[in-house]
C-alpha cells in the first residue's frame, strides 16, 4: 500500500505537570530497561482517502481503542527499536534513523499497512526527542530508547487491511539490556518450535514474531538461560537468530560468520553496522548458513573463538554457553577480543566519541 503525504507540521502540546526534575534525574540514573517512560508521545493518524494527518506531540497517555479495532483481531501491527545518544558535548544524536524509517516501510508493506513516509517518521522521532531530551541518561548509564509503532484502528471485523491507522512514538530512558556484571550470557538452543518460516513474516518487525518466541523463552528461563536461539523451520539444522537479536561467530582464521538474510531473519541495523565495521577492520565477513552441529564441533575444536548476539537493545552481547535438550556446549567464559573491539567501535560512533566515516549519525534538532 503506497501512501503520499504532504509535509505535516506537528502540533505540540506540552505536559503541564511534567515529571519533576529531581524525580526524572533519579529515574534516568538507574532506569533499567523499558520502564522509565518520558512525558510525551508522538501520534499521527492515517485515514484512507486522506492520507496521514493530525500530527501531534502530546502528553503520554492511554490509547482509546474500539473493541473491534483491527489490530486486536488480525494483528496488523509493526514497530521499530532505535535510540538517542548523549554525546560528550551534551548534544543528542541518532544512529542511522533513516535505516529504521526504511525498515518500518518494508514491515508495513509486508503486513498490508499504510506506509509512513520516511520524512514523517524522522520528523516524529526528532520532535519527540527534542521535547524529552532531559530523559536521555548520561553516556555511562545508557540511552533514550525509542519505540515507533503503528496499529490498525478501523472498527471492523471483516478480514481485510484496515483503512485507518495510528503511527505512534514513545520513549524511555534505558540502561543495559543484560547486566554488565553478568558476563557472557547462556543461550538455549530451541529444537522444537520455530520463530519464522520462508514466506512468513520473519523479516518484518511485527509483534507476532516475538509472541511466537515466548514459549521457547520460557523454556530457556526454566533451563537457566538468558535467551533462546532458533533454528530453521525446515530442517532444524541451521542457525537463524535469537528471540530479538542477530548472531555472529568469530573463527580462528579471522573470519566472521553470520546467517544470511533470506526472508526469515530480521535485517538488523546493528547487524549491518557491525558487518561494515568488521570489514573496515580487515575481517573476512561471511554471510552464509552455519549448522548448529558444526558450531558445536567448532567450539570443541577451538575453531570457533567467540560467539555474540547483537541488536539495538542489547548492542553487542557475548555468548558463553549454549544449552539444549542434548547437553551443554561451552564457548568462552569471557568477552572475546573481537567482540569487545566491535562493540567499542560501534558505541564510540553512536555516542560521538569517534569519527563517523559512514555518515550514520544524525543530530537531533
Amino acid at each position: 500500500m503506497t501512501t503520499v503525504s504532504d509535509n505535516i507540521a506537528f502540533k505540540i502540546t506540552r505536559k503541564t505537570d511534567g515529571t519533576p526534575a529531581a524525580e526524572r534525574e533519579s529515574l534516568v540514573a538507574n532506569p533499567g530497561f523499558g520502564r522509565a517512560f518520558t512525558d510525551h508521545m508522538a501520534v499521527v493518524t492515517y485515514t484512507e482517502g486522506r492520507g496521514w494527518h493530525s500530527a501531534e506531540i502530546l502528553p503520554r497517555q492511554p490509547l482509546m481503542l474500539d473493541p473491534a479495532a483491527s489490530v486486536l483481531h488480525y494483528a496488523q501491527e509493526i514497530f521499530e527499536g532505535m535510540k538517542a545518544y548523549r554525546t560528550p558535548n551534551g548534544q543528542p544524536q541518532f544512529f542511522r534513523p533513516d535505516a529504521n524509517a526504511r525498515r518500518f516501510r518494508k514491515s508495513a508493506e509486508r503486513m498490508a499497512m499504510a506506509q509512513v513516509p520516511e520524512e514523517l517518521f524522522l520528523d516524529a522521532v526528532n520532535q519527540l526527542v527534542k521535547i524529552d531530551a532531559g530523559w536521555i541518561p548520561d553516556p555511562e548509564v545508557g540511552t533514550l530508547y525509542l519505540r515507533p509503532f503503528m496499529i490498525a484502528t478501523e472498527t471492523a471485523l471483516g478480514v481485510k487491511p484496515s483503512s485507518e491507522y495510528k503511527f505512534i512514538v514513545i520513549a524511555c530512558a534505558a540502561g543495559e539490556y543484560f547486566s554488565k556484571d553478568a558476563g557472557p550470557v547462556t543461550v538455549w538452543v530451541e529444537e522444537r518450535t520455530v520463530r519464522a518460516s520462508r514466506g512468513g513474516t520473519g523479516e518484518a518487525k511485527c509483534g507476532g514474531n516475538y509472541a511466537a518466541s515466548l514459549t521457547a523463552q520460557q523454556e530457556a528461563k526454566a533451563n537457566g538461560c538468558h535467551q533462546v536461539l532458533f533454528l530453521d523451520a525446515n530442517e532444524r539444522k541451521w542457525i537463524e537468530e535469537m528471540g530479538g537479536m542477530n548472531v555472529m561467530a568469530v573463527m580462528d582464521d579471522g573470519s566472521l560468520i553470520t546467517p544470511p538474510l533470506g526472508g526469515t531473519i530480521l535485517p538488523g541495523i546493528t547487524r549491518d553496522s557491525l558487518l561494515t565495521l568488521a570489514r573496515d577492520k580487515g575481517l573476512i565477513v561471511r554471510e552464509e548458513p552455519y549448522a548448529i552441529e558444526q558450531l558445536y564441533a567448532d567450539a570443541a575444536s577451538g575453531h570457533l573463538r567467540e560467539l555474540f548476539a547483537c541488536g539495538t537493545a542489547a548492542v553487542v552481547t557475548p555468548i558463553g554457553t549454549l544449552k539444549s535438550a542434548e547437553g551443554t556446549h561451552q564457548i568462552s567464559n569471557q568477552t572475546g577480543k573481537v567482540t569487545a573491539e566491535l562493540r567499542k567501535a560501534l558505541c564510540d560512533i553512536q555516542f560521538g566519541r569517534a569519527p563517523d566515516p559512514h555518515n550514520w549519525v544524525h543530530t537531533v534538532g
